[in-house]
């Protein structure tokens, strides 16, 4: 089985080793409880990427369209960045666009997973209220669009604000998750996953 991971820090691990990234941990997890083997995951993700700098590593990279399972986690940085709303929307309609086509046309094999909250984070801490207002907004347009395109759509945004207690839950660089909260991330993938197959 092929599995295309596309996004940015959070798909590529920033801070934990490649093994915990939650793609490598979502293959481990649906290899060991079924009788499938998947490759290794193919990440096409970069800290600090946009939906529009997604779009470009994705022509670069030209994935085939014979991938098993996409999951698709981008928008942080356009929300950080304080670009607009409506881009982030069309931008992320072209990216469902292709992430359908590398699923061989199969909107069941896509997932779309939320934006987690780094307000909860030291490093997002000052900003807490307005970063969390604006990612619910982003994500009410990933939601309503992963409804649009009948793909599934997995929300961690509550997950990602459990940081605020449990330190553990970061990364070294106190921004980024740690294995521990890829793993409870995993846990809420897995289950729309395994009933992909």
């Amino acid at each position: 089985m092929k599995y295309l991971a596309l996004g940015d820090s959070y798909t590529i691990g920033e801070s934990v080793n490649q093994t915990e990234t939650f793609p490598y941990q979502l293959v481990t997890k649906l290899s060991s409880d079924s009788d499938l083997t998947f490759e290794a995951p193919k990440m096409i993700a970069k800290t600090g990427w946009t939906t529009g700098e997604l779009l470009k590593g994705i022509k670069q990279a030209r994935p085939k369209s014979d991938f098993d399972l996409v999951t698709l986690l981008i928008g942080v940085n356009n929300q950080y960045r304080a670009y607009s709303i409506e881009e982030y929307k069309a931008e992320l309609q072209t990216l469902i666009n292709q992430s359908i086509l590398f699923a061989n046309g199969n909107t069941g094999h896509v997932i779309l997973v939320s934006i987690p909250d780094y307000g909860v984070t030291p490093f997002g801490k000052e900003m807490a209220q307005k970063i969390d207002l604006e990612l619910r907004a982003y994500n009410q347009v990933g939601k309503e669009l992963a409804m649009k395109n009948h793909l599934h759509w997995v929300d961690i945004f509550q997950i990602s604000k459990a940081a605020e207690q449990k330190p553990d839950l970061l990364a070294s660089d106190n921004l980024h998750p740690s294995e521990k909260m890829y793993q409870l991330w995993v846990e809420e993938i897995y289950m729309v996953a395994k009933t992909i197959f």
